[in-house]
């Protein structure tokens, strides 16, 4: 009877730990909701990056909005290294902090091995209509917002066919219109709302 019950708890314990790690992945394959309050910024549009902010001015910007807190962030960010090792030399490549911990950008450049500017400015996500992450902002030479949405629709980022923000930036770099990519644009990951899932 005791062995019994032992087998019992141990198919209940692992019952409900599958059930929690299923949830916890579920989640992320949902589009992330949109604010209420979201206020949506057209291709086009100036995006004033700060005044105090080090990059190459001459060339397009790629951001990177991340959160440390965010599973989606964290599997995302070796492609983001793999995207600034491959394009580093033609664009800048700044990553935006958004937390709601005290993280400093000293600390996550640190920790994930980030050699390009890392800076916390949640004002920047507003003007560029980012709600979740991780999420990508190009902009041209001219800081004209050309893309905002997805890596790609695989959240290891392992999908070749679906490499949204690599094509997007092709195609910035080659100075030609960005593809419309309706997949690309719906936002998945965690909100930036003050309570970040």
């Amino acid at each position: 009877m005791k062995k019994l019950l032992i087998s019992l708890w141990l198919v209940l314990l692992i019952v409900a730990l599958g059930a929690l790690f299923w949830y916890n992945e579920y989640r992320y394959t949902l589009p992330t909701p949109v604010p209420q309050n979201y206020k949506a910024i057209s291709s086009g549009a100036i995006i004033n990056l700060p005044s105090n902010l080090q990059y190459n001015k001459s060339k397009p910007v790629f951001l990177h909005f991340f959160n440390p807190e965010c599973p989606c962030s964290r599997f995302n960010i070796a492609h983001v290294k793999t995207l600034i090792k491959q394009y580093g030399n033609r664009a800048s490549f700044i990553v935006v902090l958004i937390t709601k911990e005290d993280i400093r950008p000293e600390e996550v450049k640190e920790k994930f091995d980030l050699d390009v500017p890392v800076i916390s400015d949640r004002v920047l996500a507003t003007a560029c209509g980012v709600y979740s992450t991780p999420q990508a902002v190009i902009l041209n030479a001219q800081n004209q917002l050309m893309y905002r949405g997805n890596y790609n629709s695989s959240r290891y980022c392992t999908d070749k066919k679906t490499e949204y923000a690599r094509q997007a930036l092709n195609d910035v770099l080659q100075d030609i219109p960005v593809a419309s990519l309706p997949m690309a644009s719906k936002a998945y990951g965690c909100s930036l709302a003050d309570n970040t899932q």
